[in-house]
């Protein structure tokens, strides 16, 4: 039976919508930098087919080593005005910076992706390969929660479990790459907006003020 990370590791992949504390290990993932408003931006549509396509490839030229579920998409995000956070609405989404990311089993190598950008470079000649890198991120200490609904309504949710940091002795520490993360769970295409599942992770230290 295929691996499936969301299950065989429900503390990463299945919070409450309560938020809790957790403690990120390391990981590794395809991960393909862009800015500009995901709703709109022609370079995030194609960092997205980039990633699914390049973790499609590798899951099935990779059957022998490991059958597995490719996991979810997941995105680093701040804003170009140094915007850090605290639960405020993003009113222009042009000033995004994202960094767009899909895990991999630990046998992918740089090696087998660039085998795997090789591949899919010949079935999809428009996609530019070049974009995506391999990379180990460990995020160590976090709070997360599980949001329900629509990505514009984030904010409430981001406010209260940044509540919750301060609440039990904790700081968000967005600084170096510690950024606002989210795992999309849910299709947009084809989950009302009110029922998206988004898990949303901050980067936290314990006992200091930042």
């Amino acid at each position: 039976m295929p691996i499936d990370y969301k299950k065989t590791e429900k503390e990463l992949y299945q919070p409450k919508t309560t938020p809790s504390v957790i403690d990120v290990p390391e990981m590794k993932f395809i991960a393909v930098d862009g800015k500009g408003d995901p709703n709109s931006s022609e370079k995030y549509a194609a960092a997205v087919e980039l990633l699914y396509g390049l973790s499609y490839t590798i899951k099935m030229d990779s059957k022998a080593v490991l059958e597995y579920v490719v996991p979810p998409l997941e995105g680093f995000w701040e804003v170009a005005d140094n915007f850090k956070g605290g639960g405020a609405t993003i009113t222009d989404k042009s000033k995004f910076l994202w960094t767009m990311l899909i895990r991999q089993p630990d046998f992918v190598t740089a090696e087998l992706l660039e085998s795997a950008k090789a591949t899919l470079a010949k079935k999809k000649p428009g996609v530019d390969v070049s974009k995506a890198r391999l990379e180990a991120i460990t995020e160590g200490l976090c709070v997360q929660v599980m949001h329900i609904g629509s990505y514009d309504d984030e904010p409430a949710t981001v406010a209260a479990l940044d509540k919750f940091a301060a609440d039990n002795g904790y700081a968000v520490d967005m600084s170096g790459n510690r950024r606002h993360h989210e795992i999309y769970l849910s299709d947009p295409r084809k989950v009302a907006p009110e029922k998206l599942k988004t898990i949303i992770r901050h980067p936290v230290v314990k006992g200091e003020s930042l």
